[in-house]
């Protein structure tokens, strides 16, 4: 059985501080081919399209094309705050390897 991925609490909680609904925007999650491992997420506010799947709490909206869905099955999608900056993170139990990025990975 496959899992569609999670968002975290703290995720849903930085899209509504940077005010992505009220720009009638999502935070897109994409999986395309390349990056230093095979894979990569391209990560960034975009309009929702039709064919998405579309994750909601709060006012927010995480959505994610039927392409890059069965790379992230089970994945858990979170905000991180560290000193190397802020930025939203993916924890995918389907990656066998990632590089140091964490944006880019194998299956």
């Amino acid at each position: 059985m496959t899992l569609p991925p999670k968002v975290t609490s703290r995720a849903f909680e930085r899209l509504a501080e940077i005010g992505a609904a009220e720009q009638g925007k999502a935070l897109r999650i994409a999986v395309e081919g390349g990056g230093c491992s095979g894979f990569q997420y391209e990560i960034a506010l975009d309009d929702p399209r039709e064919d998405d799947l579309k994750l909601s709490d709060r006012g927010e909206t995480v959505v994610i094309d039927s392409v890059s869905l069965p790379f992230l099955t089970d994945a858990v999608i979170d905000f991180s705050e560290e000193l190397i900056g802020a930025r939203f993170v993916i924890e995918n139990p389907n990656a066998t390897s990632s590089c140091g990025c964490g944006t880019s990975f194998s299956i």
